[in-house]
């Protein structure tokens, strides 16, 4: 049975505070390798002799070894980004756990190669059981599901891309095919581009008992390439990554055919207008290669309605027989779902949860979360087709560890490939329950099998339920609503007779909160789009050593070329009026990711909001000095 775990003893800590027993068990990591080397034939004689060790090039091979490293101390020390305090509050990062760090120093010392079973008999194992812990957390059937882990969320969004490419062709490809053009008789090439991605891995396998899948996949892009537009459309929303642009070029589709969905005034998918694009592609007889929801947009944290968009694609099946691919872009808010399951990772019900989240005490009373919506939207994360996460963002492990999950893992021979060389055939009585050989079928060749092993390390020790990561991610949910409800409500800056208000863009989903300073009486947005960059820029790297700085934040901006007219509701609210919002284009703000776990307690939560405010009314004090000198360094010019 699940034992809740104690969040403060999975950290190294903001101050070194676990540092006995870190320095113990890092020190446990090397000498249990150095016993390994020699305890290897102890027979051997030993090749580095003490005569060797005490020439003169040898020491001096040594001194310049530490003064490299001393180097390499220095420059970490110095420009490094906090991420493990308090004080930092920007992008995805917070302190990450030890038993991953330890995992990986551990397995780094073996150097495992995931590209081949040969190179990292340990790892490849610890990859694909890491790959199926996702697959449970995402509700999908474990025999029946794939997952691996990747160098991060791109590569992972890259891999769902290229399997609804693949997938999407094969219909033409059997089509084509002598041996097995049979099984799609009588069917148009509009209906071979629709097909329920099910129906064709069914095909799949029947093609594989005839003996002619290999020839057929040859037949599909895979390899005789992407003929433009031909397999239609890839639906994303405005709130997108950039990697799937970049997708969409290195898979040959185009960047042309990518249709962006509108966002609402909570920066999700907005349901309405992508059921409007999507009828309308489909009575024009556009095929639609895929859609893709976010579950956690990068710059607001928002929740996609997944719920919705599975809908939708019933919808057009039964009204047009015409279906598509899922993705579910879940890199920064995948591991939530873990706060959906119980200790026997079962997804429960609405109000069991909450009635969970108080008495577990990982919610308290006064915090609504999650909103219904968003509940639904994870609820249905298990009916999607593939899904992409990263354990160095909410998995709190370090880089580089991101993932890719399948629903159904017969999608995995559509992409994959198989080299004498590198890889061995498993034989059907081998006894090795993983089938899927990892480097013949992902899209990277060799990389880290340490990586693997501290995802899997984090796994062990923390559940992927309520009982585990539900109580280190719930720390952060509750911090970001008191955060977001302290920056709603706080009363003004006053620096030398001018006032300054700060206020969030939206309550967030879960954990991100983005928000703007403005001068009251200003309604100038180029201004406040100046003050808030200046604002930034004294608080991160950009303005001087960031060890030294008192709080560290992120940014970004919201545009009319990214987001059209939806972050004008915003300015709207922040007194600008339409032709400020039409003049400028965009708005900057100040993104604030509340990963850390140590402000999860409310009397220490409030001692910080209080040196929050005044390290902004120093940063606002800075700011207005600055252009007092300005203003009279004009006037007497």
């Amino acid at each position: 049975m699940n034992k809740e775990v104690n969040v403060d003893a999975l950290f190294l800590g903001p101050k070194s505070e676990n540092r006995v027993f870190y320095k113990e068990m890092m020190e446990y990591a090397i000498t249990e390798h150095m016993h390994w080397r020699s305890g290897f034939h102890p027979e051997d004689s030993a090749l580095v002799t003490p005569r060797a060790q005490h020439q003169p090039d040898f020491r001096d091979t040594l001194y310049r070894t530490e003064g490299i490293l001393r180097d390499l101390s220095s420059r970490l020390k110095n420009k490094s980004v906090p991420w493990f305090s308090p004080r930092y509050l920007g992008h995805m990062n917070a302190d990450t756990f030890m038993v991953s760090h330890l995992a990986y120093v551990m397995t780094m010392l073996y150097n495992q190669n995931n590209c081949a079973v040969e190179a990292s008999p340990v790892t490849t194992d610890l990859e694909l059981e890491a790959g199926e812990d996702l697959c449970r957390m995402f509700g999908f059937d474990v025999s029946k599901s794939w997952g691996h882990i990747t160098s991060g969320g791109t590569v992972a969004n890259y891999e769902g891309l290229w399997v609804a490419r693949n997938l999407k062709s094969m219909p033409l490809a059997i089509a084509r095919h002598e041996g097995a053009k049979d099984l799609v008789a009588g069917m148009t090439e509009h209906q071979l581009l629709n097909m329920k991605p099910t129906d064709v891995l069914d095909l799949t396998d029947e093609l594989k008992k005839r003996g002619i899948f290999e020839e057929v996949r040859e037949l599909s892009v895979r390899g005789a390439g992407v003929e433009p537009g031909k397999l239609g459309k890839l639906l994303v929303p405005r709130s997108k990554h950039y990697s799937w642009l970049k997708a969409m070029d290195l898979l040959g589709l185009g960047q042309e055919n990518i249709v962006q969905l509108d966002v609402d005034g909570n920066y999700r998918t907005d349901v309405q207008k992508m059921r409007e694009t999507t009828l309308r592609l489909m009575e024009e007889g556009t095929p639609i290669l895929g859609m893709v929801s976010v579950v956690g947009t990068t710059e607001e944290g928002s929740v996609d309605a997944v719920h919705e968009v599975l809908k939708l694609r019933e919808e057009c099946e039964e009204k047009f027989g015409s279906s598509f691919f899922i993705h579910v872009d879940a890199a920064y808010g995948g591991y939530v779902r873990s706060m959906f399951l119980d200790e026997n990772d079962q997804f429960m019900e609405y109000d069991a949860l909450v009635a969970a989240y108080r008495e577990s005490e990982i919610v308290p009373e006064g915090v609504v979360w999650p909103k219904r919506d968003v509940y639904d939207a994870f609820k249905a994360m298990s009916e999607v087709d593939s899904i992409t996460v990263d354990p160095h963002k909410v998995g709190y492990i370090q880089y580089s560890a991101g993932a890719i999950t399948m629903k159904d893992k017969r999608i995995v021979d559509l992409i994959s490939y198989h080299a004498a060389y590198v890889f061995e055939e498993a034989g059907e009585d081998s006894g090795d329950e993983h089938s899927v050989m990892l480097g013949s079928s992902i899209m990277e060749g060799s990389k880290a099998g340490a990586a693997a092993a501290a995802v899997w390390a984090a796994h062990r020790l923390v559940p992927l339920n309520i009982t585990g990561y539900g109580h280190v991610i719930g720390r952060g949910i509750v911090t970001a609503d008191w955060f977001a409800s302290k920056l709603a409500t706080a009363e003004p800056f006053v620096i030398q007779g001018r006032s300054f208000e700060v206020r969030p863009l939206m309550h967030p989903d879960f954990h991100m909160v983005n928000f703007t300073i403005k001068e009251i009486g200003n309604d100038s947005l180029a201004d406040h789009n100046s003050l808030n960059q200046r604002i930034y820029e004294l608080c991160s790297y950009a303005s001087g050593r960031a060890y030294s700085k008192d709080f560290l934040t992120s940014s970004t901006s919201l545009s009319v070329d990214e987001y059209g007219d939806t972050p004008c509701a915003y300015t709207s609210l922040r007194g600008f009026t339409d032709e400020e919002w039409q003049k400028e284009g965009s708005v900057y703000i100040l993104r604030a990711a509340i990963m850390t776990p140590f402000l999860r307690d409310e009397m220490r939560f409030s001692q910080y909001w209080s040196n929050l405010r005044d390290i902004f009314t120093q940063i606002l004090t800075e700011i207005v000095d600055e252009e007092n000198k300005k203003a009279m360094s004009h006037s007497a010019a």
